[in-house]
């Protein structure tokens, strides 16, 4: 989930991510077969890429060549995230309900799911003052119209273009 949140990652681009994926030395992630089947590279932030290796060096089953459904060939080798599924990698059900324990455990009253990472990365983007069309590449949108429907306008951004407003009419 965090690397769903911390890319903008849809959830089947989370869970089919491989090692290959991660370039650490530019500081990006290779997104392939997107939705559409468009490949396309986001920023990866430092902190997620320093979770990502720790995660890799204590927690990634592959590396454990007892794990039973390895041997049984269930696992992708190259997943970032195997499971013993049909395609070999963890299965978005799972996902979904991880984020559902996470929502209920932080007593979360609003309904959220994992594409709600998605929509919170570009409105958090769009509230740091990132241009429409850079997040719309982010996300791999084909059209604007698509990233607005991701865009929603919170309270800190109302009340910079209040701000905003207020320091050009402050002469009439």
């Amino acid at each position: 989930m965090t690397v769903i949140y911390s890319c903008g990652l849809r959830l089947l681009e989370g869970t089919h991510l491989t090692a290959a994926d991660i370039d650490g030395d530019r500081m990006f992630l290779r997104v392939e077969s997107g939705k559409g089947n468009k490949d396309r590279c986001v920023p990866l932030p430092s902190r997620t890429l320093r979770l990502l290796r720790e995660y890799w060096r204590t927690d990634r089953p592959l590396h454990v060549a007892e794990v039973p459904a390895r041997k049984a060939g269930l696992l992708s080798p190259d997943a970032l995230f195997p499971a013993g599924t049909a395609d070999g990698v963890v299965g978005p059900t799972s996902v979904q309900r991880a984020m559902k324990l996470a929502v209920a455990q932080c007593g979360i009253k609003k309904k959220a799911s994992v594409h709600t990472l998605r929509h919170s990365y570009a409105t958090h983007l769009l509230e740091r003052s990132v241009p429409l069309p850079v997040i719309q590449q982010l996300l791999g949108h084909r059209s604007p119209r698509t990233t607005l429907i991701y865009t929603h306008l919170t309270e800190p951004s109302i009340c910079r273009v209040r701000d905003t407003i207020d320091e050009l009419m402050a002469d009439l």
